[in-house]
């Protein structure tokens, strides 16, 4: 997050798990063996027992494993969210079963204007709505941004409770954000976000296409070409 804060980037994405007593997690995996020294699911944890783990421990942006002991732990959201105060956060859920307790976590700190709440389930999104008496921001679920994609084509009113359409960067060999869907959304004040990019030349004509966002695992990259265009931040 820090390094991607220190870019400018007004938003950092990540996805939530919750463990065994309930603390929520930013961490992207559903278990711990591919990114720190510990094994199993993230939910068979308690937070004390991840907080003994080695997140740093598999890094290896070039040669060796230079961040293996220097005490880089699983962050909680409260942390991560109390750390960087003025970046808003997309947040995935991934697991079925605590959409309740975010919506409660957000509303006790006063944060149900900093997030957008996404998941690949339209059940887990519908079931947040519900819980969060729709007072946070969410994306359009899988079934939901397919069938929005679908009226745009049709020349149909869109009609969804998502403040944002984030779509896969190509679905079926197609890329789904162009400029006719860009313009449907921004007719109901909604905004288009592109997940992952990471090639410049598509981030480029993401950005000729009127995108909003762009989910990227190179902020820099995409920073550098934002400053080299001149063309405002999405």
């Amino acid at each position: 997050f820090q390094g991607a804060i220190d870019l400018g980037v007004r938003f950092v994405e990540t996805d939530l798990h919750r463990t065994s007593d309930g603390v929520l997690v930013c961490f992207h995996d559903d278990a711990l063996h591919r990114t720190t020294d510990g094994i199993g699911p993230v939910r068979a944890h308690s937070w004390s027992e991840l907080q003994e783990r080695d997140a740093g421990f598999w890094f290896a942006p070039h040669q060796g494993f230079p961040e293996r002991g220097k005490g880089i732990t699983i962050p909680s959201l409260e942390a991560a969210m109390e750390a960087f105060p003025d970046v808003g956060f997309v947040l995935d859920l991934k697991e079925a079963g605590f959409e309740h307790d975010l919506a409660a976590f957000l509303k006790r700190h006063g944060w149900e204007d900093r997030v957008i709440v996404g998941s690949f389930s339209d059940r887990r999104l519908r079931a947040f709505r519900k819980a969060s008496e729709h007072r946070v921001a969410t994306s359009a679920g899988p079934g939901e941004s397919l069938a929005i994609f679908a009226a745009s084509r049709r020349g149909r009113p869109l009609k969804t409770r998502a403040r944002a359409l984030q779509f896969p960067e190509e679905f079926l060999f197609r890329n789904l954000a162009d400029r006719s869907l860009i313009e449907a959304a921004e007719s109901l004040d909604r905004q288009v976000h592109v997940w992952t990019v990471n090639d410049p030349g598509t981030m480029s004509a993401l950005l000729d296409t009127g995108v909003h966002g762009i989910i990227t695992d190179r902020p820099d990259v995409l920073v550098d070409l934002i400053n080299t265009r001149g063309t405002r931040e999405p």
